[in-house]
């Protein structure tokens, strides 16, 4: 069963992106926020070996210090 929701004391700024975001994809603000829920909740699907394999190849590693560095900048980043 449908269901109204509402968010209080949103910040302005995450409205601004959030408005943005709707123009680009040529969407009403309700609509994107409906697709931004969505895409969150949605159960992940799972990588095979093969597929983890395929995406590890395209990053073209040759040695695992680069992996490390890869990895190293990514926990930094967040």
């Amino acid at each position: 069963m449908p269901m109204t929701l509402s968010i209080e004391n949103v910040p302005d700024s995450i409205i601004q992106t959030l408005c943005l975001r709707a123009y680009h994809h040529q969407r009403s603000l309700q609509s994107e926020l409906l697709s931004i829920l969505a895409q969150v909740v949605q159960k992940p699907t799972r990588k095979t070996a093969s597929q983890v394999l395929a995406e590890v190849q395209k990053l073209g590693l040759q040695t695992p210090a680069e992996a490390v560095t890869i990895l190293r900048g990514d926990r930094d980043a967040h």
